[in-house]
């Protein structure tokens, strides 16, 4: 009998790289404030809800911000991410990604999607996949980000399964230890994969198929 009946991928660094948007977005929205921003920190933002993202953009911020205030900047941040996300393409998805998922799905596996974003439904449709998962978990539907492992969980819930037959596919430790937290285990790429944060490090998506 096979360890897992699932698997639930984060989204961002995993299926597609938004990374970059993100970056643009964010410093937009720093610069109209004149708070520093660069590359470094925004790799603190990976698999971070987006308040809690702006908690840290806000942290080099020479003044208090009222809550009112802070929902408005992340507004902000969220409506420059969405423009640019209207670039995105099929084109982004890539052929490694896409052969494997469709790999698994010919092998019986449920497809999720477990990403703290609230721009997961828009993102997948973008690049071609809005209808392709079993089960999408997203920002839209849970109050706690990575690494509380609320979003992966749910997703299990969703696909009617116990949480040890999923296997989450991340690419930040924060994410992983989501996934750890909610008794699932991870396979990682990326990051969490060359901190040795999953039970599984891989070198690409692809590695997958020799896992399951």
């Amino acid at each position: 009998m096979r360890e897992f009946d699932a698997v639930i991928f984060d989204l961002d660094g995993v299926i597609c790289y938004t990374d970059e948007y993100h970056y643009q977005a964010w410093k937009a929205m720093a610069d109209s404030i004149g708070v520093y921003f660069d590359r470094e920190i925004n790799n603190r933002l990976r698999g971070v809800s987006r308040m809690a993202s702006l908690e840290i953009v806000l942290e080099r911020a020479e003044r208090k911000f009222s809550q009112a205030e802070k929902e408005v900047l992340a507004d902000q941040k969220n409506e420059l991410y969405k423009k640019l996300l209207a670039n995105m393409s099929p084109s982004e998805l890539s052929d490694e990604v896409k052969s494997t998922l469709d790999e698994l799905r010919g092998r019986g596996y449920l497809l999720a999607i477990g990403s703290s974003s609230k721009n997961a439904p828009f993102i997948l449709r973008q690049i071609g996949l809005g209808d392709y998962f079993d089960a999408v978990s997203d920002g839209n539907n849970i109050t706690h980000s990575k690494p509380d492992p609320e979003v992966f969980v749910k997703a299990a819930e969703m696909l009617s399964l116990p949480a040890e037959r999923c296997l989450v596919v991340e690419d930040a430790v924060s994410g992983a230890e989501a996934a750890h937290r909610g008794g699932m285990q991870a396979a990682c790429v990326g990051d969490a994969s060359r901190a040795g944060a999953g039970d599984y490090n891989m070198k690409s998506v692809k590695d997958l198929l020799e896992i399951l």
